[in-house]
């Protein structure tokens, strides 16, 4: 992509010699096998065989030690096991000269030429029944050729001087930091081709299918092998107030699947509508065509709540259901510069709904009303407050997301994190919580914004976890606490961005203070990113973070921020350093019935940054 942002956010990476990526056979990051092995016991902790791999080598080993005498057993068995399990090192890859997926892998790893020399003189016999690699059994009579046919064009990684390798050892099976502290990710592209991609969800009904949201008010649905049906799940194009220019808040720019869609296939969305003269925030129920699983019923709109916007910006954009079963809602505070409206801004004014978080109740028929006020709402027995309001003083929230706590002991479940994009100074992440005040206008991150309004006694306002000043970025972009099975090293971690910088970066909560240490997120180099398919490069503006339905966590950003403009593309996070065994995050789709053509996925993007 050549993006001279990229360049400039990566080079301290390029002024360090990138260390290479531990990979295995399969082209894969090694794993923590789930039974310890038994056989190849010296990667029992870490590497890139499982218990089933492991017998398997061990029984080669006595195959190949079947031909062995008494004398040549107690020379050699040492020896042959330990070239057998090489294919258990989680630099295997490096060892049988496999990185490149196109050629051939080596059927013995790669020898360091002393070790290979010592092998030779005792136990060259026993190659025969380890390799049919015709080419090296006619150099068994030849020490040198044999041993450097064995040899690798890169020292470092030949056995066994690989496993004295402090360089490449010591942070063995952790996310690779560069000598800034930067953790070195990788991308793999899963769609392309999109105007201004500002949501992406899951239906959570057992299909894996992905829908991604256009700001334009268009919705396609992705099939779990990223196939694309070619008439869209939802089209209110029409009824979207959006436009061309660059930076333009309006438009489409919130889905949410109702919990219990499989049954009830209802769909709630967040929109910019125009009536008269006045600018409408509009929230709408739809139900999925009875027809097509895949298509929504157009003449179903259900408009729920709709709320009057002052200004063109600050928009919010958000709709998602709690793990309590309501919708929350996340509204702007009106637009225009410092929440200008009445006495202390619309954010700090209860009576009306911007500037807030609202939760309602949407689990009813269709012949009740819109929408009921759940009873613990913080403020429902406030006669100045608007009931719906769940918390207040927030200036623009995008992007919030729910916790699904971690994967064992489901410690952070339902945690409600929030992006709120900041004024002239600091962008923040939030915390969100019930009846709470975030502070604005009185604050702006941890700074004063209103100082007047900010000596209030009365204020009572929450901090945010995370504020950044606009030297690092002027417009936040709210991510997901990873919680997916594929990447163990990257639970708990708070991923996210900036819109403008182009930032991503991370959180992660020190479980003893309670406080969030700061990690910013680069894009890998050197060997870093080279598995088959991952690319090191995305578009500078990050418009949105998506988990799927296995709770592996993706991002969408576009080239122009403009909502006509077809380049936006979703990327979805990887950690080449290390996975889950395999087998351990298989899941079986349940079958998706389709009425319309699909198209298949092409990726479009290289593998590197060319730098200016």
């Amino acid at each position: 992509m050549g993006l001279a942002w990229a360049a400039w956010l990566l080079l301290p990476a390029l002024l360090h010699r990138a260390r290479s990526h531990p990979q295995c056979l399969d082209f894969k990051p090694p794993f923590r096998p789930p039974q310890p092995l038994t056989f190849c016991v010296q990667y029992r902790e870490f590497g890139c065989c499982d218990s089933s791999r492991d017998r398997e080598i061990m029984d080669t080993f006595y195959r190949v030690m079947g031909h062995a005498d008494e004398a040549g057993y107690e020379l050699c068995a040492a020896h042959v096991q330990d070239i057998l399990c090489q294919e258990c090192s989680p630099y295997a890859a490096h060892l049988y000269d496999a990185e490149d997926s196109n050629t051939p892998v080596r059927s013995v790893a790669g020898l360091c030429e002393d070790y290979c020399a010592d092998v030779w003189k005792k136990c060259r016999s026993f190659f025969r029944y380890m390799t049919s690699d015709k080419e090296l059994l006619a150099l068994e009579g030849n020490m040198a050729k044999f041993c450097r046919h064995l040899a690798l064009d890169d020292v470092d990684y030949c056995f066994p001087r690989l496993l004295v390798n402090t360089k490449l050892n010591q942070n063995l099976g952790l996310v690779t930091a560069d000598s800034e502290g930067c953790l070195q990710l990788c991308l793999e592209e899963v769609a392309n081709g999109l105007q201004n991609p500002v949501a992406m969800v899951h239906a959570n009904d057992g299909t894996h299918r992905f829908f991604v949201a256009e700001q334009v008010g268009l919705v396609w649905a992705y099939l779990p092998d990223r196939s694309r049906l070619e008439k869209p799940f939802l089209n209110i194009s029409q009824a979207v107030l959006t436009s061309p220019w660059e930076g333009d808040e309006r438009g489409f720019l919130g889905i949410a699947f109702h919990p219990n869609f499989k049954h009830n296939g209802k769909v709630y969305v967040y929109y910019s509508v125009e009536i008269g003269f006045d600018e409408i925030i509009r929230i709408s129920e739809f139900r999925v065509s009875a027809h097509d699983m895949n298509m929504v019923d157009h003449s179903s709109e259900r408009i729920i709540l709709e709320v009057e916007e002052p200004a063109s910006n600050h928009n919010g954009g958000e709709v998602l259901f709690g793990v309590d079963g309501y919708l929350y809602i996340f509204i702007g505070d009106g637009g225009m510069a410092g929440d200008p409206f009445g006495k202390f801004g619309n954010a700090q004014n209860k009576s009306t709904l911007l500037g807030k978080v609202l939760r309602i109740d949407v689990n009813h028929n269709n012949h009740g009303p819109l929408y009921r006020i759940p009873p613990d709402n913080p403020f429902v027995n406030d006669p100045s407050a608007r009931p719906e309001i769940y918390a207040y003083g927030v200036r623009n929230m995008w992007r919030c997301s729910f916790d699904r706590g971690d994967p064992q002991t489901k410690d952070g479940k339902g945690r409600l994190f929030c992006g709120d994009v900041g004024q002239n100074k600091f962008e923040e992440i939030d915390i969100v919580e019930s009846g709470k005040n975030y502070g604005w206008r009185a604050r702006e991150g941890f700074s004063c914004y209103d100082k007047k309004l900010c000596a209030n006694s009365s204020l009572d306002d929450i901090l945010p976890i995370f504020a950044y000043p606009h030297k690092l970025g002027k417009s936040v972009t709210g991510g997901y606490v990873y919680r997916g099975c594929e990447y163990p090293n990257l639970n708990g971690l708070y991923i996210f961005g900036d819109f403008m910088s182009g930032r991503l970066m991370a959180l992660k909560e020190d479980r003893h203070t309670g406080e969030w240490q700061y990690h910013e997120i680069c894009m890998g180099m050197g060997q870093t990113c080279m598995f088959p398919g991952l690319i090191n490069n995305y578009y500078q503006y990050i418009i949105s973070f998506a988990e799927d339905e296995a709770g592996e966590l993706y991002f969408m950003s576009t080239g122009i921020p403009s909502a006509t403009s077809p380049t936006g593309v979703v990327y979805k996070i990887i950690d080449p350093s290390r996975r889950a065994p395999p087998g351990k995050c298989r899941f079986h789709p349940v079958p998706v019935k389709t009425k319309s053509a699909t198209v298949s996925f092409v990726p479009k993007e290289n593998s590197w940054v060319k730098v200016w």
